[in-house]
């Protein structure tokens, strides 16, 4: 029997979005639609999901409602107060956790079909990248779970020691880029220390939450403690993050929404707040290293263009050392060049299509803000048609004027530090190159920036290496010598700085993060 292509695979999956609300799903939208049911919809309470792969209708999903977010945090608040899932053992959660990972596995291409249909990356980047992250971090909360120890100790007749409980109801708030990743990133510590959820995926990438939610129920997680709620952030995001009764808020999206968290905090409940926002990483690559420069191009390459550059830790800034600029110039360019925009459900494809025409338009408008402001275009920074010929997922709008979102691998050289190109967050396929002379010039350029969320270096030195990490301004640093990083590992901890955000949600520390710790002093 032949096995379907993915193109068929997808016109068979019923792609619908509802609210998944104390266990089951609540109707929200009314997913796959008919050309007779489209005129009954209103532009106001609806928001249409076109393909990135073709620009047809993929689904529609409604703007949400102040309502549905009081019953999801209610059902949230119910579930945490009686116990059935914060009142468990550790070891009890850990078991039921493992069970949704081996689920995930399971529906791995379920799940990463959802994952290319909503934000166009390739089928192969959702396989075997996308759902390996996922099940990693969860595995990551899983191991850490029962390493939490407080702290205790007596002085005379006095004991004292520390008392660490899940913080209580979760607000999550995440980004389109990787619905998935981004959901287990929220989740998995929350759930790991005993909280009740209340997810808020993008509106631009609405499928695959409700799904993992669906999963956890039956992996075992209670009735009520996972929760997913639609909609528009004007709407839905909005009444989550002012919401009195969510104990701690977990935000991932640009830095402007960002800082709207934060007074949204302020105003309500002054709930507890995780960030992670924007970014606009620097790699930095020294002259000490001439003999990995293929290596360091594969993988200036792979950071700066991975999910067609919608990825808020992409190494969009490329700093290189005087000596060996145009020797690694050439092979960056010389691979990018390589990756070709391709039909996403091709399981060959290594490059897809933007998100939606609103950022397709944004990032083309940066790519002519760079040619105004002075830098050379050396290769990319056009806009392209994809040949699609298995043709569309539903039914092209009239209006349309293109089948799917797509531009090339776009390289700027002699690129100003201080230009717009440099400084803001792109979120799309575009890398500036900037040539430095010493230590000192790059780390002050690579610290020109309001962001701090990743730095990459390439360097054999580790005094030099020792030096960055302790004057760069980011969260984390990556430093490459003599072998390409395994990316699928989840790395220690870190923490965003400046305007990319606050606190940490993996390992540990994470887990930390989502519990509050009661110290207990008894004097005998």
């Amino acid at each position: 029997m032949k096995t379907p292509s993915w193109l068929e695979r997808a016109r068979d999956t019923r792609l619908q979005v509802r609210d998944f609300i104390n266990g089951h799903y609540v109707e929200c939208g009314l997913g796959n639609t008919s050309d007779d049911d489209k005129a009954l919809i209103s532009d106001s309470a609806s928001i249409n999901k076109y393909s990135p792969r073709d620009g047809s209708l993929l689904y529609q999903v409604d703007a949400g409602t102040v309502e549905s977010v009081d019953n999801a945090v209610q059902s949230a608040r119910d579930a945490f107060n009686d116990g059935r899932w914060s009142g468990l053992l550790s070891s009890q959660r850990k078991a039921v956790l493992q069970q949704l990972v081996t689920l995930i596995e399971a529906n791995h291409e379920e799940l990463a079909l959802l994952e290319c249909l909503d934000v166009g990356k390739p089928i192969s980047t959702a396989l075997h990248l996308d759902i390996p992250v996922a099940m990693s971090m969860l595995n990551s909360a899983i191991e850490h779970t029962d390493k939490i120890q407080s702290p205790a100790g007596s002085d005379g007749g006095t004991v004292a020691y520390g008392v660490r409980e899940p913080v209580g109801v979760v607000g999550a708030i995440i980004g389109w880029n990787f619905p998935l990743v981004l959901a287990v990133v929220k989740a998995a510590p929350a759930l790991a220390m005993g909280n009740s959820l209340v997810l808020k995926p993008s509106e631009f990438s609405s499928l695959s939450a409700g799904r993992l939610a669906e999963l956890a129920v039956e992996a075992g997680v209670p009735a009520g403690v996972f929760n997913v709620v639609h909609g528009s952030g004007a709407i839905v995001g909005d009444a989550l993050a002012k919401h009195p009764d969510i104990d701690l808020l977990s935000f991932t999206g640009s830095t402007v929404t960002g800082k709207q968290m934060m007074i949204a905090a302020g105003q309500s409940n002054m709930k507890r707040l995780l960030l992670e926002c924007g970014g606009k990483s620097p790699f930095i690559v020294f002259d000490d290293c001439p003999d990995n420069l293929d290596m360091i191009a594969g993988f200036v390459v792979q950071q700066a263009f991975l999910n067609q550059g919608e990825n808020c830790k992409a190494g969009s800034r490329l700093l290189v050392q005087e000596g060996i600029k145009e020797k690694l110039l050439a092979k960056v360019i010389e691979q990018a060049a390589q990756l070709k925009p391709q039909d996403p459900l091709d399981p060959n494809a290594g490059f897809g299509a933007l998100i939606n025409e609103g950022h397709f338009n944004k990032v083309l408008a940066y790519i002519e803000k760079g040619k105004e402001q002075g830098a050379t275009l050396v290769l990319g920074g056009n806009a392209v048609e994809v040949d699609l010929a298995e043709g569309c997922i539903g039914s092209k709008p009239d209006n349309s004027q293109r089948s799917g979102y797509y531009i090339e691998p776009t390289i700027f050289d002699h690129v100003d530090p201080n230009s717009t190109i440099a400084q803001e967050e792109i979120f799309g396929p575009v890398l500036s190159v900037i040539t430095f002379k010493d230590d000192d010039e790059a780390i002050a350029i690579a610290n020109n920036s309001c962001f701090g969320l990743q730095a990459y270096a390439a360097t054999q030195s580790v005094a030099r290496a020792q030096r960055l990490g302790r004057d760069l301004k980011a969260g984390n640093l990556m430093v490459i010598a003599s072998s390409t990083p395994n990316m699928g590992n989840v790395s220690l901890p870190s923490e965003p700085q400046q305007q990319s955000g606050m606190g940490a949600e993996m390992g540990l520390a994470g887990l930390l993060s989502y519990s509050v710790s009661t110290v207990v002093d008894i004097h005998a």
